[in-house]
């Protein structure tokens, strides 16, 4: 009885018993087998073959054999020979051979340079990755916003030979495409982009408007030069060479005619107008066109358009392809919008899950209370979320630009939706929110008093609310100048009597991340003297103990010198002091103005340098201001760990003390600042360095919180003889640095506590 149990709950278990057992056995059995061949294989007698390599002959797999095993090698260094570094490229695309993708150029003369070139400019300049003029005028004039490049002599065959050696000599090894254009040439700058995207940079590309050559051969055929034409770089490289003997032995009249001989003549290409699927599609512009009513399609496909006679046709045919390009943009987007309800209508959520707008991301849900973003309330005049904490504002600026397009835009969407039944005209805005959402954009809702007329001229007054979304767009990338790590970095530290107690905290912080870890970083101290102390630094130097400090450590570390500046001033003025120290220091040196209370790390002095650009940027770091220990953990709660350093303190947004710029910055805009004040010095008294760069020159200032320049708590001594600005910001950041808003609530409870027992 007990076997027969045994066997019937086993018997639907035996099928996979018996294919494991099996497939077990053969497994064995064919590993017996391989085994024993490898054995004989190996130990089979005999010299190796004539050319076998040396691994066969010791038994090894060749370079050849399938069953090769890679093997590390280990990395060793001859340590009697000095070590070199490696240098790398600044760019990755450099070290990896990428080319930028499109170099454009434009030929111009002296008749068209100030009236056509500057259409071209103004148009579609700014859509091309790198565009340069090229004229034969000596010593021209450029107007502003231009790159030209003179060669001194008119000919038009001698140009188009200065041109194109200067493009092979200064761009040939950076660019993949070239396009050559005239001045009295509109181009639609996207298309060209899209098209060269769409062809193999591996063949020799002469596109463009093929003509034949008058009483040539009919096979041939050249470029036209103005409606453009488009160079690969492999033709370029190969028709460099010839173009001494191009100049020398071929005639012509017409650079494009010249260029296309050349090309022909020594190379063997002709010009095309479609290759590799792609049609270079061009117009030619009759007289007295009427742009507006334009509706072919060879003019709305055109990549190219000429003759171009002034720059007032330039301006309307750039508007024209404008409004071609954003309703196709329209069209588009309405396509997609109509594809996107039709999938989502076969997905499980089906209608209910198309967010609104249609392919705009759903607006952000948060997980928490702490996630929830908040909107701002706002009126036609006033906003009631102010940058500066006030609770109400004047709308100004962008602000109010914002708010009037926002319910310009509603109102046209609703009259866009209801026409031609209603007719919609804005009394009064009621109400108006917004807020920012990072997934999708900015997000509004209106309360919108209107008046609705009918068709028969009835009106009424009614309330409606409005949704509105301005969705993010493209993200541009900004071109920045290279910048290294490697830039020595000269702080300066000034310094006053208040300070004596934290000079040597920041003494020890800038040893040990600098000093130690040999930082290419220097220090300068700035004594600031009273009146009165200056007069009896020869009893009683304040500074007696600071300067002990400095000499321990130049004793510590051989190879470091501290020097310090010394000033006698009652109001110690930023600028003031800058002007001493960038008269005792070279133009390229890069500064850091610090303060007593910072701690100095690499971290901070890297971002330091990244973060400064000489002629371009100069930046304002925002420091980490910790709260009053005494508020915030109140003796029975622990200070915060080093891993959550940034919690119990906040961002003094009040504080310019910190700064990174370069001197030839700072004495490029200093130079305006002392030719708009003259020689009242007393105004340099209400300024800081933040002031000199915002009023006085034009670089980007960058101005961001720093995680890693954190300041421990301490009342800072408000001078009273500084500015009132300055004044009220120094009192603002001590009041605001004492501590959180919860932390200062229960301080108060706790002592009304103390106060009703």
């Amino acid at each position: 009885m007990r076997l027969g149990a045994v066997l019937s709950a086993l018997r639907p278990a035996l099928p996979l018993l018996l294919g494991l057992s099996l497939g077990c056995s053969l497994s064995l059995l064919r590993a017996s087998w391989s085994h024993g061949a490898a054995e004989e294989r190996c130990l089979a007698p005999g010299p190796p073959a004539r050319g076998a390599p040396p691994e066969a002959a010791e038994g090894r797999p060749g370079p050849g054999h399938e069953d090769f095993r890679p093997r590390i090698v280990p990395y060793y260094r001859d340590p009697n020979k000095p070590y070199k570094k490696v240098l790398r490229t600044r760019y990755i695309q450099t070290e990896l051979g990428f080319h930028e993708r499109l170099f454009v150029a434009v030929l111009t003369s002296k008749a068209t340079l100030n009236t056509l070139a500057v259409a071209v400019n103004k148009t579609v300049a700014h859509h091309f990755p790198r565009l340069l003029y090229f004229t034969g005028l000596r010593s021209a004039k450029v107007p502003h916003g231009m790159v030209l490049v003179a060669h001194g002599d008119e000919r038009p065959i001698w140009l188009m030979y200065e041109t194109m050696n200067y493009i092979h000599q200064h761009f040939g090894s950076d660019y993949d495409w070239f396009y050559i254009m005239q001045d009295d040439t509109y181009a639609q700058a996207e298309q060209v982009k899209a098209l060269v995207t769409h062809l193999s940079i591996n063949q020799d590309v002469y596109l463009g408007r093929a003509e034949e050559f008058i009483g040539g051969d009919e096979q041939a055929r050249y470029c036209h030069g103005g409606f453009g034409y488009l160079l690969s770089r492999s033709l370029l490289l190969k028709l460099h060479p010839h173009l001494d003997s191009c100049r020398n032995e071929i005639l012509s009249v017409r650079p494009d005619e010249w260029l296309g001989r050349c090309i022909i003549d020594f190379l063997g290409i002709t010009c095309v107008s479609q290759l590799q699927g792609q049609h270079y599609h061009t117009y030619e512009l009759a007289k007295n066109t009427e742009l507006e009513k334009e509706e072919e399609e060879d003019f709305q496909a055109a990549l190219a358009v000429h003759p171009v006679s002034d720059m007032t046709l330039m301006y309307r045919l750039h508007k024209q392809f404008s409004r071609i390009q954003l309703d196709r943009v329209y069209q588009e987007i309405q396509d997609l919008q109509m594809q996107i309800r039709n999938l989502t209508a076969l997905t499980p959520a089906g209608e209910a899950g198309v967010t609104w707008p249609v392919g705009i991301n759903a607006p952000f849900l948060p997980k928490s209370r702490f996630e929830v973003i908040s909107w701002d309330y706002f009126t036609e005049q006033h906003l009631f979320s102010c940058p500066d904490g006030s609770p109400k504002c004047e709308l100004s600026g962008a602000s109010k630009a914002d708010v009037s397009e926002i319910i310009e835009s509603a109102v046209e969407q609703l009259n866009r939706l209801y026409q031609p039944l209603l007719r919609f005209s804005k009394r009064q805005l009621l109400n108006g929110y917004r807020r920012f959402d990072p997934t999708r954009g900015m997000e509004y809702t209106l309360d919108l008093l209107l008046e609705a007329a009918t068709q028969k001229g009835h009106s009424h007054v009614l309330a409606k609310r409005v949704s509105l979304v301005r969705p993010l767009s493209k993200v541009e990338i900004i071109p920045m100048p290279y910048v290294t790590e490697a830039t020595r970095v000269q702080m300066v530290l000034p310094l006053t009597v208040q300070d004596l107690d934290f000079v040597a905290n920041f003494l020890d912080m800038f040893a040990m991340n600098t000093l130690d870890t040999h930082d290419n970083a220097l220090l300068t101290l700035l004594f600031i003297y009273h009146p009165y102390d200056a007069q009896r630094v020869g009893q009683v130097d304040v500074f007696a103990g600071v300067k002990a400090m400095v000499g321990e450590l130049e004793k510590r570390y051989a190879e470091v010198k501290i020097p310090w500046i010394s000033v006698k001033t009652e109001v110690p003025s930023q600028v003031k002091l800058m002007d001493i120290v960038s008269k005792k220091h070279p133009v390229d040196t890069l500064f850091f103005l610090a303060s007593v209370w910072t701690e100095i790390n690499m971290e901070f002095l890297n971002r330091c340098r990244m973060n400064t650009i000489s002629n371009w940027q100069v930046f304002f770091p925002v420091h980490f201001q910790e709260f009053n220990p005494a508020l915030v953990y109140r003796g029975d709660q622990t200070a915060s760990s080093s891993t959550d350093f940034l919690r119990d303190g906040h961002f003094d947004r009040h504080s310019f003390a910190e700064a990174c710029f370069y001197n030839s910055d700072y004495m490029t805009a200093r130079t305006k600042l002392a030719a708009d004040i003259l020689d009242r010095d007393e105004v340099l008294e209400s300024m800081e360095v933040f002031d000199v760069f915002l009023h006085y020159s034009g670089l980007h200032l960058f101005r961001a919180v720093e995680p890693g320049l954190v300041q421990k708590y301490t009342l800072r001594s408000c001078n009273p003889r500084l500015s009132e600005e300055l004044y009220h910001r120094c009192v603002l950041s001590n009041l605001e640095g004492l501590a959180s808003r919860s932390h200062l609530a229960m301080a108060l409870f706790e002592q009304e506590q103390a106060n009703s027992t």
